[in-house]
């Protein structure tokens, strides 16, 4: 799939999935985002699994670009879950990311438009995704496309400093759990 259209912004805009030779502007994103989020960028051995979890052999998720002229200037990060209660498959985002002086100048919305191409083709049953709350323009652009904010549902998060504990807790019973 690859969606192509003159922005109003200056150079041609071109969206398509990522081909191995994206890998260092891929990053190059990957970081502006964690900027943009206050977060702290990936290390070298997070690039490495970056890198080969998106252009190695055996894949973990799939990676959609969008590029001004040979500009990467926007990247989404999808991979496949499944609804028991659709049985169908369900489209994850996990990432998607505009540069700022691009917003507003249709790449979101060309990258919504191959995902839901994508979902459409695969036969999956809903596209889902999360956004933090202080994000009002991305909270607003997706309201715009038609998406629905889940305030039924509260994400966890567990990480891999927590398996040890969950793995000890299977093991000798519910008491670990709750004696931390």
């Amino acid at each position: 799939m690859k969606a192509s259209y003159l922005s109003a912004a200056g150079p041609k805009i071109t969206v398509r999935k990522a081909r191995t030779g994206d890998a260092d502007q891929f990053i190059t994103l990957v970081n502006e985002l964690a900027n943009y989020e206050k977060l702290s960028p990936p290390g070298r051995k997070e690039i490495r699994r970056l890198r080969r979890d998106a252009f190695g052999k055996n894949r973990k998720f799939e990676l959609v670009m969008g590029f001004a002229g040979s500009r990467a200037v926007a990247y989404a990060v999808y991979f496949m879950t499944y609804s028991t209660f659709l049985a169908k498959p369900t489209l994850y985002l996990e990432d998607i990311f505009v540069l700022p002086e691009f917003r507003r100048a249709g790449v979101g919305t060309a990258i919504f438009s191959i995902l839901g191409e994508t979902a459409a083709r695969r036969r999956c049953g809903r596209m889902e995704w999360s956004v933090l709350k202080w994000n009002e323009m991305a909270l607003n652009f997706y309201g715009k496309i038609g998406a629905k904010e889940l305030s039924e549902w509260t994400y966890f998060r567990m990480t891999e400093d927590n398996f040890s504990r969950l793995i000890r807790a299977g093991k000798t019973g519910r008491r670990a759990l709750t004696q931390g």
